[in-house]
């Protein structure tokens, strides 16, 4: 993965007024730091920081380019986000160098198809590796083709992209595989369901009134 390069002004408005006014103008309030540089409070234009998140993902290496012609590689290291207007709030960068090795988490996609009659079930969907600032991978894959219930992925299963190292436990559980659930079994759930919640009214009825 190549880094992205964006624009990176100077901010000088701080506080919930100033951040709005940033949000208002297109750009994201941010704050850079790291390698025993002071933080500097910046602004980058929404629109083409979504855009490069979305198609490299969250761990994007971004060329922040100064009014100045200044060059600096930051990753992201949090990120708020609007929920309601799936908005970018505030931006935290970390500066990186060209070949450091950096430990950043990275999505698990299952490739495969388990055995017949089996459910995966997903316990952990991220784990943490240490790569080359500017060859983090998007996501890493781990084969649930064939298993059989009862079978599991840990992290130390997670192919690594060459370059990569697992900082996690490779005992690190990723899914775990079981027998699939029966049509019996889900319909005996399906009715059980309305006498459970039945018996719960009848029990905070029966409480309510003990209390009065």
């Amino acid at each position: 993965m190549s880094e992205v390069k964006i624009s990176a002004e100077p901010r000088t408005e701080f506080g919930k007024g100033g951040a709005r006014r940033t949000r208002r103008l297109g750009l994201v309030p941010a704050v850079i730091y790291g390698h025993g540089e002071a933080p500097r409070h910046i602004a980058v234009p929404a629109r083409e920081f979504a855009a490069a998140i979305r198609h490299g993902g969250i761990n994007t290496v971004f060329e922040l380019v100064s009014p100045d012609g200044t060059k600096t590689l930051a990753l992201p290291k949090a990120i708020q986000r609007d929920p309601l207007k799936d908005t970018y709030e505030h931006i935290d960068l970390v500066i990186v160098k060209r070949g450091e090795q950096v430990t950043v988490e990275v999505p698990v996609h299952l490739v495969g198809e388990a055995a017949k009659g089996t459910l995966v079930m997903t316990e952990h969907d991220k784990i943490a590796i240490s790569a080359e600032a500017l060859h983090l991978p998007e996501f890493v894959e781990a084969s649930i083709e064939g298993l059989e219930a009862g079978s599991h992925v840990t992290a130390g299963d997670v192919k690594l992209p060459r370059g990569a190292q697992l900082v996690a436990d490779a005992e690190t559980i990723v899914a775990v595989v079981s027998l699939a659930p029966t049509a019996e079994q889900l319909e005996g759930e399906a009715a059980e369901a309305p006498e459970a919640a039945e018996a719960e009214a009848e029990e905070a009825a029966e409480t309510v009134a003990a209390e009065a």
